[in-house]
């Protein structure tokens, strides 16, 4: 792959379809070049990238990685550098989401969400920020607003995003400044899918409590990130709900 060592790079985690996918496109629409991350998805990062590469050349490439591993930082990280010699922006959106109730609840479910919700960004977030020394470098998490007001049976998760939040704070002081760390925590967006995934009630419950009135659509989500990542050169540690007001009535 060409390397244009003056065009500045994304990495984003679950990058290969839903929010992921949408991000993607949305930085290199301004110009990034994208490194699409994904674990089991990667017929779609593949197809992703080849939309990309069609628009621009040599703009996307793919790394697949499972994120609970101890190497995958460094794999993902000199994915990127070798694709294009630099690393610019992290968007770290792969998440694992599924219900805990608390007379069920396992140790593998603690692994299985911490790991992919609080651990893995912790450990990419610091493998980055080596990479990323000197150049402004600039960490977007996507947390949740169920990081803030918890979830009903949904504790492992909710506290994992809770975790997430603080860890974006943190290391929004101990990597600057150098490196900016925000994070934008979603509303209603998407619907869960799989074992997650709500009932019909559910979801009009829930937009009922939206004071906008309307489910959101990836592209806010999108749009938070690309401002968080490149047009907020001086903001830093903050968490931006991107909810339709969601928060006022939880």
């Amino acid at each position: 792959m060409t390397q244009h060592p003056e065009t500045r790079v994304a990495i984003v985690t679950g990058g290969a379809r839903r929010i992921g996918a949408t991000i993607v496109s949305a930085l290199h629409s301004r110009g990034l070049n994208v490194l699409i991350h994904c674990r089991s998805s990667r017929a779609q990062a593949d197809a992703l990238a080849a939309r990309l590469n069609g628009e621009r050349s040599g703009s996307a490439a793919v790394i697949e990685a499972e994120l609970g591993d101890d190497d995958a930082p460094t794999t993902i990280v000199g994915a990127a550098l070798s694709a294009f010699g630099r690393v610019d922006v992290l968007v770290n959106n792969a998440s694992s989401f599924y219900p805990t109730p608390a007379a069920d609840v396992s140790h593998p479910d603690w692994h299985a969400l911490v790991d992919s919700n609080q651990r893995a960004p912790f450990w990419l977030s610091l493998e980055f920020a080596r990479a990323a020394a000197g150049m402004d470098g600039s960490i977007v998490n996507l947390v949740d607003i169920h990081g803030i007001v918890p979830l009903a049976d949904h504790a492992i998760y909710s506290q994992a995003k809770a975790g997430l939040i603080m860890q974006t704070r943190a290391l929004a002081k101990d990597l600057a400044p150098e490196i900016r760390v925000n994070g934008v925590a979603p509303g209603t967006i998407l619907w869960p899918e799989g074992e997650g995934a709500n009932s019909e009630e559910a979801m009009q419950d829930i937009l009922e409590r939206v004071p906008l009135e309307r489910q959101g659509r990836p592209e806010d989500i999108a749009g938070a990130v690309v401002f968080l990542a490149l047009d907020a050169p001086y903001v830093t540690g903050q968490i931006l709900a991107v909810d339709g007001g969601r928060l006022l009535n939880m």
